[in-house]
């Protein structure tokens, strides 16, 4: 039988938490290769309207009533360069900002709609700038 020395017990165990870790990245990549490839969210989920942050709601109702929208870029054409929302032309969505409080600027919270601005098809909520969607059920 042979003895494995504690620096050796050491480095497998060191080999083993590594590995684990490339195979977590490996497959977490893959998803978000597979809902790029197919136009969905890597955190394919929605959201209740209810469940948004008090801001988040208020930048809905506003949406939906045109406005006035206290930033210049609200209503902007977003390009969906990250391809994790449904496929459109470009024009179909436009973005929104959704106040952080204690932000001194826009954050990262935003509101993404698809469709004619009063009267979108669809709006999805993003709380880390465009890396994940939900769409925001009325």
């Amino acid at each position: 039988m042979i003895a494995m020395s504690c620096a050796q017990g050491f480095r497998v165990s060191s080999l083993k938490l590594v590995l684990t870790g490339l195979l977590m990245v490996a497959a977490s990549t893959v998803n978000l290769v597979h809902a790029r490839e197919s136009g969905t969210s890597a955190s394919a989920g929605s959201v209740a309207l209810a469940d948004l942050p008090l801001q988040g709601q208020q930048t809905y109702a506003l949406i939906h009533q045109g406005g006035p929208f206290e930033f210049e870029k609200d209503g902007v054409v977003f390009g969906n360069r990250e391809r994790l929302l449904p496929s459109h032309k470009r024009g179909y969505y436009r973005e929104y900002t959704v106040k952080t409080p204690g932000s001194r600027n826009r954050g990262q919270r935003r509101i993404i709609c698809g469709g004619v601005p009063r009267t979108p098809d669809a709006c999805y909520y993003t709380a880390d700038h465009y890396a994940s969607f939900r769409k925001i059920l009325p």
